[in-house]
Formats: structure tokens, sequence, C-alpha cells
């Protein structure tokens, strides 16, 4: 029997991509559809963007999983058997596409129901997100983690297309219910490759390490990573928190947004995770994730200029608005994401690349509850001048962090 915990003969790094590709965006049709599709339904309800900003709450899972991780990851590779990867993300699948399926039958009003749902579905979801990504980093060689990360990211971006554009298109054309319905379905279809692929046909294997957050915790690359991982989600991120809502208060539609995230994510967001992909391989992580947040600043104080009252022609808002939400952000993230692969253990990689998707999800929810109140006292131009700010002043630390490293 195999010795460690991937497989002996390991599938092509396509088929990989593919499959891990399908989750990806499976998860982030949920994750589109929470926190860019839902926030814009609630505005055009007239709803505040203090509660608007509750909906972050149901990111708190994302940030919590790293407490469960070790358990999974023990579950996914028993210390005699097989890789049970696919039974997880087949069953987490099942149970989010019902949850989404349950949010259909309330109403978007009724926000305190929907809140509880959609939380236990990003519980769901984000055990399946620890299998997932176990998984890819066990079947990755390390040449292939840009390739395998831009997978990732350009798999996120593309579920945003469908959970924030493709599902406001439909919430505008055929209503609430079977939009969510349409969506639930979608999340099924996309998780079946994996399920039923190569992670379907591992071999018996004898593990000899057991997964633990002492070990994670021991690492200080790991330590440091945590560090780098919450300056550079909280300054490319906090920005955009408040993004759909700020083009609705604008004048720009459901549809309009609907169209701008989804044609944004599909095209942008996914040629910038294919970019970002090959901009590590060339110049690293470390250049292209500070090059990114100087990019980022700058489209930043763009947007404050409108919030703020400046003239600009309604095409050249929604460019800026893509640029910064889909493009830059995009590329950035794929070089972080690719750090994760790095810093991660094989042995335990669920739990290690966990617990850094837990900071981007601590950090996400803190920005998404503090903007909306910012947003609602003191204008939006706070929010968008304040994030370039501080684009500005962690881009040179993180480069310099990850070249000492290096």
């Amino acid at each position: 029997m195999a010795t460690t915990g991937a497989s002996p003969h390991l599938p092509s790094p396509i088929t990989i991509f593919f499959v891990i590709g399908g989750v990806y965006v499976a998860q982030s049709v949920i994750g589109g559809l929470t926190m860019l599709g839902l926030p814009a339904v609630l505005r055009a309800q007239g709803l505040p963007l203090d509660q608007i900003g509750l909906l972050y709450l149901t990111v708190l899972p994302w940030a919590l999983k790293f407490l469960w991780s070790p358990q999974v990851e023990r579950f996914r590779l028993p210390s005699i058997g097989r890789n049970r990867s696919n039974i997880i993300v087949l069953t987490g699948s099942l149970i989010a596409a019902a949850g989404i399926a349950i949010v259909g039958l309330l109403e978007p009003a009724q926000l305190l129901p929907v809140i509880c749902v959609l939380a236990f579905v990003a519980l769901v979801a984000s055990t399946v997100d620890i299998a997932c990504d176990g998984y890819a980093v066990e079947q990755l060689a390390k040449r292939h983690h840009g390739w395998g990360n831009a997978a990732q990211v350009g798999g996120s971006y593309l579920g945003s297309a469908i959970g924030a554009g493709l599902f406001l298109v439909l919430v505008n054309g055929i209503g609430w219910q079977s939009a969510c319905f349409g969506m639930a379905v979608m999340i099924l279809l996309l998780s079946l490759p994996f399920s039923l692929g190569p992670a379907a046909r591992e071999v018996v294997a004898q593990r000899v390490h057991v997964p633990s957050l002492v070990t994670t915790v021991k690492r200080p690359e790991i330590r440091r990573g945590l560090v780098t991982t919450a300056l550079f989600v909280a300054a490319h991120k906090w920005g955009l928190s408040m993004l759909g809502a700020f083009l609705i208060d604008q004048g720009f539609d459901l549809a309009t947004i609907g169209i701008l995230n989804g044609t944004g994510s599909m095209f942008i967001g996914l040629a910038g995770a294919l970019v970002g992909g090959a901009l590590v391989r060339a110049f690293g992580s470390g250049a292209v994730m500070a090059g990114s947040l100087v990019v980022q600043a700058l489209l930043l104080l763009l947007l404050a200029y409108v919030g703020q009252g400046g003239m600009l022609p309604p095409a050249a808002i929604l460019a800026t608005a893509v640029a910064s939400s889909s493009g830059i952000m995009s590329i950035g993230f794929v070089a972080l994401y690719a750090q994760f692969m790095d810093w991660s253990d094989p042995r335990q990689a669920g739990v290690d690349f966990t617990v850094f998707q837990c900071m981007d999800g601590l950090v996400s929810i803190v920005g998404g509850l503090g903007t909306g109140l910012i947003a609602e006292h003191f204008g939006y131009v706070s929010i968008f001048g304040g994030a370039s700010t501080l684009c500005v002043a962690v881009a040179a630390p993180i480069y310099l962090l990850l070249r000492r490293q290096a």
C-alpha cells in the first residue's frame, strides 16, 4: 500500500484543473449570490446599508472552519483506506443546493431567516472547500500551483458571474424563487465532475501523519503568511464591500449590475486569473501581489471621486468597478493563493490551506460589517478613500516580507 496521502498514479494536471475548477465555481455561485447579488436586491427594495452589511455574518463559517478542518482531514485521509474527498464534496453539494432552494421559498426582505439559512449553507460549503483544497494541493506538483490557483480564482469569478450576474438577471426576469431554484441546480451540476471523476477512483493507502492544528501553528512560515494574508485581504476587499449598493445609489438598475457582475467576472476576472497564473510563474507572488495593490489604489481613488460628487460617464464608472472588483483583484488573489499552496504541508494540506482562508474570511467579515456602518453614516468616499490609502501602505511591506521569505 502507498504510505502517503497522495495517489500513487496522479491524474493529469489538466484533469485536476477542470474538476477542482467545477467545485470552486459551485462554491462561488453561493458566495456571489450571497455577497453580491442579494445586497443589490435588498438595496433595490429599500433596506438600509447597515442591515445589508449583516449579510457578512454568513462569512463566519469561512472564518472559523479551521476549527473543524483537522477532523475533516482525518476523515478524508484515514490511516488506512481510500481518499474520501469525493464523498465530502458530493454530500456537501447536495445539502448546499437544498439550502439555496429553501432560500427561494423565503422572501429576500425576511432578512433574519435568509441569513440563518445562508449561514448554514456557508457552513456546509466551507467544509466541502477544505476537502477540495486539500485534494488540489496533494494532486498538483509545485510547478503547477500557479495554474491550480488560476483554476481556483478563475472558478471563483466564473461562479460570481453566475451567482451575482446571471442570478440578478433571472431575479429581474423570472422572479426570486425561480432564480434561487436555478442556482441550486447549477451547484449540483458543477460539483458532479469532481465527485464522479478521478477523486472517486482513489486507491487504498496507508498514512502515518495525523493532521492537526498544532502542527500548523508551530511553523513560522504559517504565522508570517497569516500576517501577509490579513494585510492583503483588508486592502483589496474592504473598499469593495459596498460596491453593489454604491452602484444602486448611482442610479444603475439590477439588470445592469447583474450584467456588469456577470460579464466582468466571466471575462475580466477569468482572464485576470489566467494572467495572474502566468505572472506568478514569471515574477513571483510578492511582486504580483504588490503590483495589484498599487493599481487597486488608483481605481479606488476614482470610485472615491465619484462618491464625493465627481462627474464621470456611466460607462467609466462601470469600467472602473469591473477593473477593480474583477481584473486586478483576480490577478492579486491568484498570487496570494499560490502562496497558500506553497506554505501548505501536503500531508495535511486541508488544514494548512484552511487556516489561511479563515484569515481571509475573518478580515472580510470585519470589513463587511464595518464598512456598512461607515458608509451609512459617513458616505462612500470614506470607504473608497480609506481603502486606497491602505493599499498603498501595505504594498511594500508585503513585497519585502515575501521576498525575504523566498
